[in-house]
Parts: C-alpha cells; sequence; structure tokens
C-alpha cells in the first residue's frame, strides 16, 4: 500500500482517527492527480459512519475544505475558512433542523449541486445526519448519486452502514470511511492543546464523555452540562416511591423543554424579524401592503420549520440524559457481574456499588434494557412524557421484581 500524503491542517480537530486522516488524504492527492500516488483515487459519494461523537460531520467537512483547497487542506486559504466556517458557495450543507429531511429540501439541494462549481474545484453536497432522510428524499438522493453531475461530490454521514440508517442502494454508491470511538488519552489531549483546557478537567471530561469529543468539551466547559449529568446519575436512587417515578419523569421531561425553549426563543424571534422586513414588513404603500398579506403562508412555512426545530432539540436534551443513564446501568452491570472493563463514570464509584449490591445483575440488566426502550419508543415518535414515565415505573419496579433479583 502506498504510503499517505502528509495529514493536511484542516485535519487536525479529527480526533483519534489516523486510519481516516490517512485514506481521505490519499483521495485528496488522487483529486489532485499527484504523481507518485498509487492507490489514491477519487470518487463522487462518501459515507462517514461511527458512533456518536466520533467525528463524523468534523471529518467530512474536512475532507470538503482539503477538495476545495488548490494546497489539499492547508487550513488558512478562502477556501479552507469559508467551507470551516460554512461559507463556502460550493458546499451546500443539509443539517436538519426538524426531525427529518424532507423531499423538497432535497430536490432543491440536488438540483443546485447539478451545477458547476462557481469558485472551488466541485459543488459538494455535506449531509450531516442522512439517517434522517425520508423515503421519498433518499429516492431523490439516489438519483443524483446514480447519475452525478460532472465535479459533483456527495458525503454523507450517519451513525452506521444499516439499512435502517442509510438504503443499501444509496450505500452500495458511496465509498464508506468508518471510524472509530476516540481514546481518552486522545480527547484529553485536543481539550488541553486546542481548548486551552487545564489538564485534570480535560482529562475527568474526557474519562466521562464515552468517547464523544463534543461531549466531553462540553462537560469541561459548561457547569449547567455538569449540573445536568448529576442530576441524571441521582435518578437511580432517588426513585424509593411511586410517587418519585412521576416527580423525576416530570423534572426530566421540564429541564428538557425549559432547554429547547431558551435555545429556540431568541433565535425564532431573530429568524421571523428577518424574513418579515425581508417580505416588506413596516413599508408603506399599496404595494408593501399586498406584499405583505401575500407573505403569511411563507411567515406559517418558517414557524412550522420552528416548532419541528424545538421538537428535535428537546428530543436531542432527552436523548443525551438517557445516554447518561444507560452509562450509568452499563457499570452497574459490570460491577455486579466482577467485570473488570473500564468505567463510563469512574468518578462516582460508590453510587455504581450501591447499585449494583441492590440491583444485581439482572436487575442492572434489566434497566438498560428499560432505558434503551425508552430511547427507541422516542425514536418511533411515541410521546416523550409515555416513554419517559414508563421507563420510570420499570427502573423503580425492577429491583422489587423477581427479575430484579441478582
Amino acid at each position: 500500500m502506498s504510503e499517505p500524503p502528509p495529514p493536511a491542517v484542516v485535519f487536525d480537530d479529527l480526533v483519534g482517527q489516523q486510519a481516516a486522516v490517512d485514506e481521505l488524504s490519499l483521495a485528496v492527492a488522487g483529486s489532485h492527480g499527484d504523481p507518485g500516488v498509487p492507490g489514491a483515487a477519487m470518487t463522487h459519494a462518501w459515507l462517514f459512519t461511527g458512533p456518536a461523537g466520533s467525528g463524523r460531520s468534523v471529518a467530512a467537512r474536512a475532507f470538503a475544505a482539503a477538495l476545495q483547497c488548490p494546497l489539499r487542506g492547508c487550513g488558512h486559504c478562502s477556501h479552507c475558512r469559508t467551507v470551516l466556517a460554512h461559507t463556502h458557495a460550493d458546499v451546500r450543507a443539509v443539517v436538519p433542523e426538524g426531525l427529518t429531511i424532507s423531499v423538497k429540501e432535497m430536490r432543491a439541494v440536488v438540483q443546485l449541486a447539478a451545477r458547476g462549481p462557481a469558485t472551488g474545484r466541485y459543488q459538494i453536497v455535506l449531509i450531516e445526519d442522512a439517517d434522517r432522510l425520508t423515503e421519498g428524499a433518499s429516492n431523490a438522493l439516489l438519483k443524483a448519486v446514480e447519475e452525478p453531475a460532472p465535479h459533483t461530490v456527495f458525503l454523507l454521514c450517519a451513525p452506521s452502514t444499516h439499512p435502517d440508517d442509510v438504503s443499501v442502494t444509496i450505500r452500495s454508491r458511496c465509498r464508506v470511511v468508518g471510524l472509530r470511538t476516540p481514546s481518552t488519552a486522545a480527547i484529553a489531549d485536543v481539550l488541553t492543546r486546542r481548548d486551552g483546557i487545564d489538564p485534570p478537567t480535560a482529562q475527568w471530561a474526557a474519562s466521562v464523555s464515552a468517547g464523544h469529543v463534543g461531549r466531553a468539551r462540553r462537560l469541561a466547559r459548561d457547569e449547567e452540562a455538569r449540573e445536568q449529568r448529576r442530576r441524571i446519575l441521582a435518578v437511580p436512587a432517588a426513585l424509593r416511591t411511586l410517587g418519585d417515578v412521576f416527580t423525576q419523569a416530570a423534572e426530566l421531561l421540564g429541564h428538557a423543554k425549559g432547554e429547547a425553549t431558551s435555545v429556540s426563543e431568541s433565535r425564532d424571534a431573530a429568524e421571523l424579524a428577518e424574513l418579515r422586513t425581508a417580505l416588506g414588513a413596516g413599508g408603506t404603500g399599496k404595494g408593501a401592503v399586498g406584499a405583505a398579506r401575500g407573505s403569511a403562508g411563507v411567515v406559517k412555512e418558517m414557524e412550522r420549520r420552528q416548532k419541528s426545530r424545538a421538537t428535535r432539540t428537546e428530543r436531542d436534551v432527552l436523548d443525551r440524559a438517557l445516554v447518561d443513564l444507560s452509562g450509568f446501568y452499563r457499570d452497574v452491570l459490570a460491577r455486579s457481574l466482577g467485570s473488570d472493563a473500564v468505567l463510563l463514570n469512574p468518578d462516582i464509584p460508590d453510587q455504581i456499588d450501591a447499585a449494583a449490591a441492590r440491583l444485581g445483575s439482572t436487575g442492572a440488566l434489566a434497566a438498560v434494557d428499560a432505558v434503551l426502550a425508552c430511547r427507541e419508543a422516542i425514536e418511533l415518535n411515541v410521546k416523550p412524557q409515555i416513554a419517559i414515565e414508563a421507563m420510570m415505573m420499570a427502573l423503580y419496579a425492577g429491583p422489587r421484581s423477581p427479575a430484579g433479583v441478582g
């Protein structure tokens, strides 16, 4: 196998993914027709897969920058800077703000991507959550991937190559780049070196992030994120009575809704104000009045999209909490079985040991199943309140039932 070119600067933010960086660097060299680099190959469709936090979208965007850059990803030219800042004219990102990517949105992007590049070397379409494509949107994308326009490149990001994440027909036309969970040491290093976080905090955040770089950064920087983690990890011990089931469920749902509201309110108001101004709100004369009247449908569509975005934000907050909870019960199960596996929550060994003594291995496994079932139910659009209350009831009842006896 040929030696890969030196890693480009734009790949510096990709943590613990040397194999992927080498593969992408070879492809960039191939796109430039570099002599003496056998094995370098470029293709028009790529699928970046890996667990949450592994850097799928980071890898895809860095690759896009390297493809546009005449110096193969220098990190300093206008192409690199604008791609990384999400403002490059020839890189179109599809980032679903709602629960899905619609066929209308995908058709519009595909039509624009069929044009020749304006300033760069390629027209690039980057789909950050390809697993959220509806069936119609997948079909619209498939047609473009099957018959790509010259100088058009598709970069898709998804958790895995499972048909539930990306259809087999699309996957078969993509070159797959698999990312892995970064090591604790790699995450701690990047937090210290790039983000200026002190080494002890970086090491702690990396050790409890379950390999999720973004989550580690958030825990290291944000006291509210740390407080939220403490609240979630306190839930198992707080489920002492039947009333606690509904209290804990209400608190979790209330926090998720509150965070979604705080994120959405200022952004939504600014978006609506800008839209109304663009549509002539505040103008005078017959033309302005007529335009304002005709804009009602556009404003309504914007409000619908904002509501969908808020729903997704709320569900994302809930999912982060459920990931923390499943990690806790995973540690409890490991301790119950006497495993020497590395704990996902090494900073709370006393809580884990107490839960292991209370639940035993069977109860811990049932608790893991209850949390995962809740995540799946929410993903399938079960009302969050019902899913969360059902999970809390299962967690409360588990150690008191025969199934919960270790």
